[in-house]
């Protein structure tokens, strides 16, 4: 069984699709592909006694079809402040080897391209979020605002835990360049929100 552990804070989302994206309702993409930015910055995280409050980490994937139905190649990013126990709890944790929901996650994943330590960081302003990683991408989201306020997505079905509806936003921009990639995104889909993850 694996260590106890529990990470909260900030997620974050963005991806090639239409506001807002129709994988969330287990449509097929716009594009009929998708690429996808995902951060999670951790406010409170532990695995057994390693301490991960304050690190990031990101997962860039793409989906060459419906996401619930086809495999993903995906790349892990961890925070390169993070300690060698704290990027092996980070690593158990965000592949999906810890269980819980991110264990759900990665079964989708069909290939996984890299683990790799780079600078993270991560901002929430506002309604903004932003988030970069070294020099291998950065991106930037709004929340969509209307009359009558933020719009929410409850049962994100992929990637946020349940519990915490999504805020819908568009991008202002995002950029990827790794394993082959080149991204270069605006005006798309985007989603932030709380989360929190553990192995019950």
């Amino acid at each position: 069984m694996s260590e106890p552990w529990s990470v909260k804070g900030s997620y974050f989302e963005t991806c090639n699709c239409e506001t807002a994206c129709p994988c969330v309702f287990l449509s097929p993409p716009t594009a009929g592909e998708c690429t996808v930015l995902v951060a999670w910055h951790i406010d409170e995280g532990r695995f057994a006694q390693i301490s991960l409050d304050g690190l990031n980490v990101v997962l860039a994937v793409h989906s060459p079809g419906h996401m619930a139905e086809v495999k993903w190649r995906a790349a892990l990013y961890l925070d390169e402040s993070a300690a060698a126990p704290q990027r092996e709890a980070l690593t158990q944790i965000f592949t999906g080897q810890a269980g819980g929901h991110p264990g759900r996650i990665a079964q989708h994943i069909g290939e996984l391209l890299g683990v790799a330590n780079v600078p993270i960081e991560y901002r929430a302003e506002g309604k903004r979020r932003a988030v970069r990683v070294g020099k291998v991408a950065d991106a930037t989201i709004q929340a969509i605002a209307t009359p009558a306020g933020e719009v929410t997505v409850s049962g994100h079905p992929l990637a946020i835990a349940p519990g915490f509806p999504a805020t819908a936003a568009r991008s202002e921009g995002l950029r990827y360049q790794d394993h082959g990639y080149s991204w270069e995104i605006s005006k798309k889909n985007g989603f932030y929100s709380a989360f929190h993850y553990r192995n019950d």
